[in-house]
């Protein structure tokens, strides 16, 4: 990688969101001595446990637990509650496959410790160590994380918290140093502090003998002094605050040890009430109204217009899956001509709405953000996403434009606007032309797939003509590699499971059919494409971590809510670019999302559920007679994301 070589204001360079990304396997190597020693691990637990007098019973939260290092050994001792969430996906990752592999009953979570993905009066204990406290920019957004600490503690339940004693650092930290972290490795590293002196700025030049400079980045820690400490826990709520000496880091290699050289030891009690626990009128059932489309309407997406057969049996299989969901009363609406109207009579006697309109409002698919905007101005909570994103990812151009601002690879392309009388591509054929707006595989069948020049302009026609599109029109280059979906469900960052990457499976198609999943093989069952079949994606772990990232880092950008799907490809090279982002996928029981589901070990129903609840942790819905787990933070795939 290029180095910025010599800066005057290191403070200048520090991203505000550093920590997002910086906690890496470098981050192993550079810090391993201190962050990665059995012996060190095991004093400091010696120590805390000592101070807070665990028991084996404790519920116990590790917050911003890094690679599991203390949340592992406490799990050795036999504590059995013991629960680690971070930020970092790799670091997550690390832990949980520790933990398998010693066979360790730990739960880890990917989550941000400013909005903690659990209910209040959770866990005894809440541990923030090895100076994992004071990352963000802003003192508020610490302070946030010990309300949220304070909120998800048990009346009297405990925190403690390892942090870099600030005091010292301020007039003792080493403006440069370097060491060799092995034989290839070598760190150099530049402090100042900030202009207020309020945070420590460091600077990590990292390089390898023989590739160079591999990372050069910049980053910035609060420094807090044992009475700024003390005066924030008392803002969070906390009481009985307590310093409990310094704390010194016991390193082999005895070189730069940062931030980590000096650090104080508090702990602070909750006191409070416990919560009070809503109680339902009825028997525990949440009641839950289901809206879908009016198939008493022309919908233009469906072959003749109107619903069919396949149509009505794919609402009845949700009906049936919907029926299994013990905990729940389903009320469906899918009259739009009296939407309105049964909404407001329905909303004192709902918990929210479970919206499943994907054919968008009187089955205008334009209108598809009309549904949860209607439900935003009745103040009624829904599942799925708001207008926003429904509004964005519509337009395939502009989810193109955003992806390449955040450094996601999408097609080369071209916008043709209707007024357009010439048509000119600066990449080679093959090309694929297809409607900017809209969805359901709508305008794209196998003459989608050009070749050279007349074909080009004859699927433009074919799309203004036979399906009566008269917008802009999309034409991009042709990737010929695997064919790919990627579904998640929850809350990205705070509790969410990446489905198993899927791959569509072409090998049984004619000689000369273009390799698409396209109109006809979602609408036309005569059709060679009726009978693609979708498998788990054979990809290489680079390509699927890279793939994930993105997804998460999309659905976090766009403000996705509860589910979502993304489409990719791989280029001739096996190199991945984004397609399409589609928040508000079909739900039908054959649908992409259920065929991930199902490779994920879930069933129809499950993955219903699933989708509820993501909904309900998100709006703090929650059943009189909870018998269900939260969602599970990762499967395999984004346990990949390394």
């Amino acid at each position: 990688m290029r180095t910025l070589g010599p800066v005057s204001s290191l403070e200048e360079y520090v991203p505000q969101d550093w920590w997002r990304r910086i906690f890496n396997s470098l981050y192993l190597k550079t810090d391993g001595d201190v962050i990665d020693d059995q012996e060190v691990t095991r004093y400091e637990v010696d120590l805390f446990s000592s101070i807070l007098k665990l028991k084996p019973d404790d519920r116990i939260l590790d917050l911003c637990c890094g690679q599991g290092r203390h949340s592992l050994e406490l799990a050795r001792r036999g504590y059995r509650f013991v629960e680690g969430l971070d930020r970092s996906h790799y670091l997550i990752n690390k832990a949980k496959e520790r933990a398998r592999r010693e066979g360790l009953n730990v739960r880890f979570k990917v989550g941000d410790a400013r909005r903690l993905p659990y209910p209040p009066d959770t866990f005894d204990v809440v541990l923030i160590l090895g100076n994992s406290f004071g990352y963000f920019e802003t003192v508020y957004d610490d302070l946030r994380v010990l309300k949220e600490v304070f909120r998800v503690l048990k009346p009297w339940g405990r925190i403690l918290i390892d942090v870099a004693d600030g005091e010292y650092l301020r007039e003792h930290f080493q403006p440069r140093s370097w060491e060799w972290i092995d034989k290839k490795h070598f760190v150099v590293r530049e402090r100042s502090l900030s202009v207020d002196r309020q945070r420590l700025i460091s600077r990590e030049i990292i390089t390898h003998t023989e590739k160079g400079v591999i990372a050069d980045h910049f980053y910035a820690e609060r420094l807090y002094t044992k009475e700024s400490l003390k005066d924030l826990l008392q803002q969070a709520g906390l009481s009985n605050v307590t310093i409990h000496g310094d704390l010194a880091t016991h390193s082999k290699r005895n070189q730069d040890l940062g931030m980590m050289e000096k650090r104080i030891v508090v702990t602070a009690v909750a006191k409070k009430e416990w919560t009070p626990i809503k109680r339902r009128e009825k028997e525990g059932l949440l009641t839950v109204a289901v809206i879908l489309g009016d198939p008493t309407k022309c919908d233009a997406l469906k072959p003749g217009g109107v619903f069919d057969e396949d149509d009505i049996y794919t609402i009845d299989a949700l009906k049936d899956a919907l029926r299994q969901l013990k905990d729940y009363n389903f009320i469906y609406l899918n009259n739009h001509d009296t939407l309105l109207q049964d909404l407001i009579k329905l909303k004192p006697k709902i918990d929210y709405v479970f919206n499943l309109c994907d054919e968008g409002f009187n089955n205008d698919p334009r209108k598809e953000l009309h549904i949860p905007a209607l439900l935003e101005m009745l103040n009624i909570p829904y599942t799925g996403s708001g207008p926003q994103p429904l509004a964005h990812c519509y337009d395939k151009s502009l989810i193109r434009g955003l992806a390449k601002e955040m450094g996601i690879p999408v097609p080369e392309a071209v916008l043709i606007k209707p007024e357009d009388e010439s048509v000119e591509i600066h990449f080679g054929f093959p090309a694929i032309v297809k409607p900017n707006f809209g969805d359901s595989s709508f305008g794209i069948t196998h003459r989608s797939v050009v070749n050279n020049s007349e074909e080009l302009l004859n699927a433009i026609s074919e799309i203004r003509e036979r399906f009566g599109y008269n917008r802009p029109i999309l034409v991009e280059e042709f990737l010929t590699g695997k064919d790919l979906t990627v579904g998640i469900i929850g809350n990205v960052p705070d509790a969410y499971t990446v489905l198993p990457i899927t791959e569509e499976d072409y090998s049984n198609l004619p000689e000369g059919l273009p390799p698409i999943c396209g109109y006809e093989a979602k609408w036309l069952p005569d059709s060679p494409y009726w009978n693609i079949k979708s498998k788990p994606a054979d990809l290489p772990l680079e390509t699927e971590t890279f793939i994930v990232r993105a997804c998460l880092s999309l659905f976090e950008r766009l403000e996705i809510r509860d589910y979502c799907r993304f489409d990719w490809r791989l280029d001739a090279s096996g190199r991945p670019k984004l397609l399409e982002v589609n928040p508000n996928p079909g739900w039908c029981w054959d649908g992409h999302l259920a065929k991930m589901a199902k490779f994920a070990g879930m069933s129809y129903a499950e993955m219903l559920e699933a989708i509820l609840k993501a909904a309900e942790q998100r709006l703090g819905i929650r059943p009189k007679y909870e018998k269900y787990e939260k969602l599970s933070d990762t499967t395999r795939a984004e346990a990949q994301a390394t």
